[in-house]
């Protein structure tokens, strides 16, 4: 019966696991940029009672293996990056990707990271910052005289002063593209870094080989689709349910052994 307490604990805490995953989920519906994450299980070594081909009693018949399961665990987390809704604003630098690509943003330790939240504004300086201020790469400063700013689809920051007729050139957004994006380690506040598993960045101008174009006064929605979530919360909760009801039987199984003993 200790096999099946330990098989049935181990689906308790999976479950509890996806549980958590999927109240991430639902917390992050309405996070811009946020790409929803999916656990991935696997079954647990097997004993083997009989190997397969064995030979039956009467010597003629060759029999299946007789194999009993250890449980399950969660072995990883794929994170899905297809492409949230996109919301119109009213904001010059409210920018959203339409593709593959990230924003490039730089950390204060001076670490590349990589984002979909493409809600920006200007520091002190007038250079372009993420909301937590880390500041977009290739660097992009804004003259104070500004009255507009025209970010084409391609990545090109053009401002308006407001003694001249004639727009300016500022600067260009450079996206970054990975072979595995599922790869990238999450580092909150809506940004990624690479990982072995994601590869190198490849940097490209917006509108290169599916790494997307830029659409001013728009941001990504989450992709969480929030009935699917439910969906999944209802089974998980389910299936923890029947885990709990498997130990609860293998307790009673052990109590009345124990009582057995004690006849």
């Amino acid at each position: 019966m200790d096999k099946t307490l330990r098989t049935s604990a181990s689906g308790l805490n999976a479950q509890q696991r996806y549980v958590e995953i999927i109240a991430n989920n639902i917390a992050n519906v309405n996070t811009t940029g946020y790409k929803s994450v999916r656990p991935e299980f696997q079954d647990l070594l097997y004993e083997t009672l009989r190997p397969a081909g064995a030979i039956s009693r009467n010597g003629v018949e060759p029999l299946n293996a007789v194999q009993i399961g250890s449980g399950v665990e969660l072995v990883g987390t794929a994170r899905y990056f297809h492409q949230g809704d996109v919301v119109g604003t009213s904001r010059e630098l409210d920018l959203a990707i339409n593709g593959e690509g990230f924003f490039v943003v730089e950390m204060p330790d001076g670490t590349n990271v990589y984002t979909r939240d493409g809600t920006f504004s200007l520091n002190d300086v007038g250079q372009v910052v993420n909301p937590q201020g880390y500041r977009l790469i290739p660097d992009i400063f804004i003259p104070n005289d500004v009255v507009e700013i025209q970010i084409s689809r391609n990545g090109t920051f053009n401002v308006l002063r407001n003694d001249s007729v004639e727009v300016e050139n500022v600067g260009q957004i450079e996206l970054a593209r990975f072979v595995n994006p599922a790869g990238l380690r999450a580092l909150g506040e809506n940004i990624f870094v690479e990982s072995p598993a994601s590869g190198a960045p490849i940097l490209q101008e917006p509108g290169e080989s599916n790494t997307g174009e830029i659409l001013q006064k728009y941001l990504e929605s989450s992709n969480v689709n929030i009935v699917e979530e439910m969906v999944n919360m209802i089974t998980a909760q389910r299936a923890y349910e029947l885990n709990s009801k498997s130990v609860q039987t293998a307790d009673n199984i052990l109590g009345t052994a124990t009582q057995l003993k004690r006849q």
